[in-house]
């Protein structure tokens, strides 16, 4: 069988038309329009000789037996954030949907090794702020009682949303039994970023994903009439926060890395008081565990500078974190050979966002991803874009990494 990435545009097309709106892609995991895409899934998976099963977690499986019981997966998720872009994540699906019909048809349905594709259960954490739900269970990294504790901003908790899609939280680390036959994992993205753009270039082989730390910094000062006190007795809290945003982007040039404040919540939040609260969030992210440890450090010393300066305190409150996870050396140089197969120029690089190859390659598993060019470097927008013939350029490498990955298993056997 030819491999035809313009079926995987058709279909990457078709299912835009069906889960997304003017607003852009609308796949909020376990809500109506996820359960529609999964079933535009094993819709085209009912037309191959796989094995399809939702496991513990909710994350979906189709696997093509094969002479071996040593598996290749390759992976992805259909869920999106709300008004998303149109590829992000489902694209990986997809594109590893066409290499699923390949294998099956040159091999007779049998190919030399097991080969799985999965569909990892709210990747993004868009409902529950808790990213790679799915596929944390599967690697063990999945703190029941911790996630127990989450709901939406309706008020839904994961545990009831689950339910409704046939999962049982409490049996969510079960899905850990997936991954013992897994001898190496791929995954497929857009780059969501402006480097591949920037050099011109349409394929990346990604050396790994970076390193986060989240916290809340919790500054307090006075509450005091804004009119009756003078600027130079306050105690602003929200003064001491805005000088410490402005630092943070000298400590990540400093390092090398990233730092974002995403969120800023101030008490009493009104126009006639100076700020006595003021908590804000701050994303660090490097791909180095030293220099990202060295950045958290700088945070918390550059916070408690500002707000001394300003007759605050402050305290610190950790959200998350996971390390840097470098991808296996010798998937990166398959990766890096299948794009030269397609183009002529070969890049490697890190990658910023996270993504469940993260969580597959923390569990021992052999892993690699491969990056497509973002057009303007723009993700989880609805002006999210690819270039034609880039996705069909991405198709074909994947399908050429997973030939390499299939030889690279049987060598290892």
């Amino acid at each position: 069988m030819t491999l035809n990435p313009q079926r995987t545009l058709g279909e990457l097309k078709a299912l835009r038309a069906l889960t997304g709106d003017e607003h852009g892609a609308q796949r909020v995991a376990f809500t109506e329009t996820w359960l529609a895409a999964r079933a535009f899934l094993k819709e085209r998976l009912d037309a191959l000789p796989v094995e399809q099963h939702q496991d513990a977690a909710g994350n979906y499986w189709a696997t093509l037996k094969g002479e071996s019981e040593r598996e290749l997966l390759i992976g992805g998720h259909l869920d999106s954030v709300p008004n998303g872009g149109w590829l992000d994540g489902c694209l990986n699906v997809l594109a590893g949907l066409e290499v699923l019909r390949r294998l099956s048809e040159q091999y007779g349905g049998r190919p030399p090794v097991t080969v799985r594709l999965v569909d990892w259960a709210d990747e993004e954490g868009a409902r529950f702020g808790r990213s790679l739900y799915g596929s944390s269970a599967a690697s063990g990294h999945l703190d029941v009682a911790e996630v127990s504790k989450l709901h939406d901003k309706d008020g839904v908790s994961l545990k009831d949303a689950l339910a409704k899609v046939g999962v049982k939280l409490d049996d969510a680390p079960q899905a850990r039994q997936e991954l013992k036959n897994a001898a190496a994992y791929l995954e497929l993205h857009i780059e969501q970023g402006p480097v591949l753009e920037g050099l011109g270039l349409p394929l990346g082989a990604v050396a790994g994903t970076v390193g986060v730390e989240r916290h809340t910094l919790t500054f307090h000062g006075q509450a005091a009439h804004s009119g009756s006190t003078p600027m130079n007795v306050r105690k602003d809290a929200f003064l001491a926060a805005g000088r410490f945003g402005q630092e943070i982007y000298a400590i990540a040039a400093r390092h090398g890395g990233v730092c974002t404040i995403g969120s800023v919540k101030t008490l009493p939040g009104i126009v006639t008081s100076v700020v006595e609260t003021c908590e804000i969030t701050l994303d660090q992210r490097h791909l180095d565990a030293g220099k990202l440890a060295a950045m958290w450090q700088d945070a918390q010393q550059a916070a408690t500078r500002f707000a001394q300066e300003g007759g605050c305190t402050v305290n610190f409150g950790y959200l998350w974190k996971i390390e840097p996870i470098p991808f296996h050396s010798e998937l990166i140089d398959a990766c890096e050979a299948a794009i030269l197969e397609v183009t002529p120029t070969a890049h490697r690089l890190p990658s910023g966002p996270l993504h469940d190859a993260a969580e597959v390659a923390r569990a021992g598993v052999p892993t690699v991803m491969l990056f497509v060019q973002s057009l303007r470097g723009i993700s989880h927008n609805k002006i999210e874009d690819t270039l034609e013939e880039h996705l069909a350029l991405c198709v074909v490498a994947l399908d050429k990494l997973a030939d390499k990955a299939i030889g690279w298993i049987e060598g290892r056997a």
